[in-house]
């Protein structure tokens, strides 16, 4: 239970979950319980379960992650405060650079990004990097730094590293493999956002066929998001079909990015999802997110782990040659700077749109 001294924050009213259930097709996901990974049993088991999920569906829920559901309650409310406590002037004045350099720290004002060409976005980000010193903020957030503070080094270290550790334990290499390559005070993007979804117009909906956030795959290597009752999270399944994620109470929604994709030789692939218009009852609510975006040490080259057994058994999928494969940083930047701006050519598959970064294909799906 958040203690009574700590900062007062208005209270985020979250939409109620949807009770059109029967018109969601929901995706089945695994459920990793997070807590059995403190053993050298329960990783052993949890390897395997997380192994399968990320072949079938490329998400996954986590579970008794160790925040309770008061705390997270709070960690939302802390999360509107950019956006509700913040004028337009001052947002402005802690504007992400991500256009000149690529860099996602601060805000992302709403119609930043085109929506194939018609309708400009309605969603806004406060992008924090994991040490929350990297970058001044907004005077409203200052009381809430600590909170955020903790809030970043507990995805970091209770969630993230004992993911990758399973990972690494899956594909038959030392457990800490992966979590060497994310490290905490090097170099490197792993952070918080904020975002929230504003309702848009019906003649907008009908522009986009109802599409929020096309589809595409994460740039990082896990990205963690805060369950939220909001239906509009969509995957595609193997199959190419859009399932919906079903909202689970304080539970946490995992999936992998184009670093893991890389680092795995393809075994893994970065899962492709999108957002789109909510269900009927919920169109009028904003769709408020706390999410942990991971990645790789800046200086990390994204070429696959040839010596896992694993790999060497089922073969690895080079998405460019070793030679000429980008290192974090280098992809971090140029998906940063392209997206949602960059002109996209129509692609060989119905739907779905192209641009090539550092001799990649980068597919972005409508």
């Amino acid at each position: 239970m958040p203690s009574n001294d700590l900062p007062y924050v208005p209270h985020y009213v979250a939409a109620p979950p949807t009770k059109e259930n029967c018109l969601c097709e929901y995706v089945d996901l695994a459920i990793i319980d997070i807590s059995k990974a403190s053993s050298e049993e329960g990783r052993a088991a949890l390897a395997i379960e997380l192994r399968e999920a990320f072949l079938n569906l490329g998400f996954f829920y986590v579970v008794n992650h160790g925040y309770s559901q008061a705390q997270t309650a709070r960690m939302f409310d802390i999360a509107d405060v950019p956006f509700s406590a913040v004028t337009d002037s001052e947002k402005q004045i802690y504007a992400s650079t991500r256009k000149q350099d690529g860099m996602l720290q601060g805000y992302t004002s709403v119609q930043y990004t085109d929506n194939d060409g018609r309708v400009r976005d309605h969603l806004e980000q406060y992008c924090i990097n994991r040490d929350v010193t990297k970058r001044k903020h907004p005077e409203a957030l200052l009381p809430l730094l600590p909170e955020i503070q903790e809030f970043s080094k507990h995805n970091f270290f209770n969630v993230l590293h004992p993911i990758l550790r399973l990972i690494a334990r899956s594909l038959e290499l030392p457990e800490d493999t992966l979590v060497n390559k994310h490290e905490f005070d090097a170099a490197g993007e792993s952070s918080v956002r904020f975002i929230k979804y504003h309702p848009r117009t019906e003649e907008q909906e009908a522009k986009t066929n109802n599409v929020w956030l096309k589809g595409h795959t994460d740039f990082g290597s896990i990205t963690i998001l805060w369950s939220q009752p909001v239906a509009a999270l969509q995957i595609q399944t193997r199959e190419g079909e859009w399932r919906w994620i079903r909202h689970m109470e304080n539970a946490l929604v995992v999936n992998a990015g184009d670093a893991i994709d890389f680092l795995t030789g393809g075994y893994y692939k970065g899962t492709i999802h999108r957002v789109v218009q909510p269900a009927v009852d919920q169109r009028n609510y904003t769709r408020l997110g706390a999410f942990f975006f991971a990645t790789p040490n800046d200086d990390i080259k994204l070429v696959p782990m040839v010596e896992s057994p694993v790999l060497q058994r089922v073969g690895i999928q080079r998405r460019c040659e070793d030679s000429e494969a980008p290192t974090m940083e280098r992809w971090r930047i140029a998906r940063t700077m392209s997206y949602g701006i960059s002109k996209l050519k129509s692609g060989k598959e119905k739907g779905v749109e192209e641009e090539i970064i550092h001799g990649v294909v980068i597919k972005h799906y409508n």
